[in-house]
């Protein structure tokens, strides 16, 4: 009985996090209502408030979930595993509105009154730090490599990729546009056997797509 107790509660939250990931992905955090996300998750307040203590920790739970809806996509090992982790993230916004609304919150911060919270980058950062570190220990990388700042700046230039992407095309164009990134990237960091083999191209993402 707890046990079924414990996975209708999980069950809840899950249908709170979606719904409200498709209110704020349709409305941004100002526009969207406790009182819209209630009624498409179709739940009383007090569920709501049973799992998230407010809207903004809604949001935050919201932002924060963007990795998992992409990290279990990726099997590849090496400097692949990062490359297929951009390019499923690339297709995956064009479809998934959690990581869509994780992605507008996230970039709404400080403009649109809601949450701030570094988490999202931070969290991306460190899981593609350890990507790079596999492929630094495989001998992937080039001599003075340094993980840690690579992985910043793939974080950095994503984020302002699917906003320029957003604007230009709806992120329709948003593989290409991951292809390219690591057409410069990949000379600066990778060795000439790694370049070689790597794959960024969107039909490579494209087929890992659930």
């Amino acid at each position: 009985m707890a046990q079924l107790k414990q996975e209708r509660a999980e069950q809840t939250r899950r249908t709170l996090l979606h719904a409200a990931a498709e209110v704020f992905d349709e409305f941004g955090y100002a526009g969207a209502s406790v009182t819209r996300i209630l009624k498409r998750a179709g739940v009383t307040a007090g569920a709501l408030y049973f799992h998230f203590g407010s809207k903004e920790d809604l949001a935050k739970a919201v932002m924060n979930s963007q990795p998992e809806t992409l990290v279990p996509l990726v099997a590849a090992g090496g400097l692949q595993r990062l490359i297929d982790l951009t390019l499923v993230w690339s297709w995956q916004l064009q479809r998934d509105p959690l990581l869509r609304a994780g992605v507008r919150l996230t970039n709404e911060q400080t403009s649109a009154g809601g949450p701030e919270n570094a988490d999202p980058y931070e969290k991306f950062r460190a899981i593609m730090t350890g990507f790079l570190q596999d492929a630094q220990n495989d001998g992937e990388l080039q001599p003075g490599v340094d993980p840690s700042v690579v992985a910043e700046f793939v974080v950095a230039a994503c984020t302002g990729m699917q906003m320029y992407s957003n604007v230009v095309s709806g992120r329709k164009d948003l593989p290409e546009r991951t292809q390219q990134m690591w057409n410069l990237i990949l000379p600066g960091i990778a060795v000439p056997s790694v370049i070689t083999r790597a794959d960024a191209s969107p039909a490579r993402g494209a087929a890992r797509m659930p």
